[in-house]
């Protein structure tokens, strides 16, 4: 669960002033320094280039080309977005935080990329053309921009953390999962799972989504069964996840009312889902941990269609289980027993 932030045009504004928004946003009103900020364009947007560079003045050397990947289709980027094959399409610009070199990373463009140091914050898609079947660009008669920013991330920026799981609302959901769990180590990965599903799960309920066996019946059984397993892990045989509804109310409901005011009902949800699987949990694990003896590293198909149909174990469950002890799952084998 994640919640993303947007600004939108379609046929008035377009690059420039989308471009010119953003960073006064998060320079002026944000605060965040100039200079912290980096920013990548699609390799051919040269209009795009000329705004960051010229107009807003980012040095050159922060203000990354980015092109097709290699061995890829023609504008496969991360900076040209595209719905499909054909349709509409065009380049995007990306702004990137920089949490400084006490964070391992190199920036956009780098072979380091893939670190933490520099964070995507913003992305601006500008939507400017139609792609045909043969391939072939065609001008839109009036581009559009659609943009998404992580709130996560923009809070960590602003709260002066490097880790969305800093952040001032995982930090206490956090610590009502070490609470309800018994965990002493506020750094447990389990809690972060625990505390990302109980936001995840909580919304689901809200909307009216329950624990089912197909559709976004199953997604949210498969998200409450990952967070009690998590807190079985930590040592919670007992069912616990329903009262971090309460926790949450006390974090994000003043922004969403309508989760204080469901509360009852979500943790109902909750604790139903938590009961059935308690009742299955135990013995599910007993079987997974002799399977997890054997030394092919090999989870067998017909173990985990058994975990899944006795058990109540969704297949990612298990997968999870087994790639933490090193082993891999034969999926096309639980395919066949189904």
């Amino acid at each position: 669960f994640f919640e993303m932030l947007g600004n939108f045009s379609f046929g008035d504004y377009f690059k420039r002033d989308a471009i010119r928004h953003a960073w006064d946003l998060l320079t002026g009103v944000y605060r965040i320094p100039p200079g912290k900020l980096w920013t990548t364009v699609y390799q051919e947007d040269d209009e795009a280039y000329e705004i960051w560079t010229r107009e807003i003045g980012v040095p050159g050397s922060r203000c990354i080309r980015i092109g097709d990947k290699p061995g890829g289709a023609r504008y496969h980027s991360d900076n040209f977005w595209q719905m499909a094959d054909t349709g509409p399409c065009g380049p995007c610009s990306e702004i990137f935080y920089d949490h400084g070199p006490g964070v391992w990373g190199g920036p956009p463009g780098s072979p380091e990329a893939d670190g933490d140091r520099y964070i995507e914050v913003w992305n601006l898609v500008f939507m400017q053309f139609n792609r045909d079947e043969a391939g072939v660009l065609h001008a839109l008669p009036k581009p559009s921009v659609d943009t998404g920013m992580g709130l996560e991330r923009i809070a960590a920026v602003l709260q002066g953390v490097h880790s969305n799981y800093d952040i001032d609302v995982f930090r206490d959901l956090i610590r009502a999962a070490a609470r309800e769990t018994g965990a002493t180590d506020l750094s447990d990965n389990s809690l972060k799972v625990i505390a990302d599903h109980i936001r995840a799960c909580a919304f689901l309920a809200v909307d009216g989504v329950v624990p089912g066996a197909d559709g976004r019946g199953y997604v949210l059984r498969r998200i409450i069964r990952r967070a009690i397993r998590h807190g079985y892990k930590l040592g919670q045989k007992g069912i616990f996840f329903h009262r971090l509804v309460d926790d949450l109310c006390a974090a994000m409901g003043a922004a969403y009312p309508e989760l204080p005011r469901e509360a009852a009902r979500v943790r109902d949800v909750l604790r139903e889902e938590e009961e059935r699987f308690a009742e299955t949990l135990a013995h599910g694990m007993e079987l997974l941990e002799e399977a997890l003896e054997s030394e092919d590293r090999m989870l067998d198909g017909e173990t985990l269609f058994k975990l899944y149909d006795t058990y109540g174990f969704p297949l990612d469950l298990t997968a999870d289980i087994a790639r933490e002890r090193g082993f891999k799952v034969d999926s096309a084998g639980f395919e066949r027993a189904m």
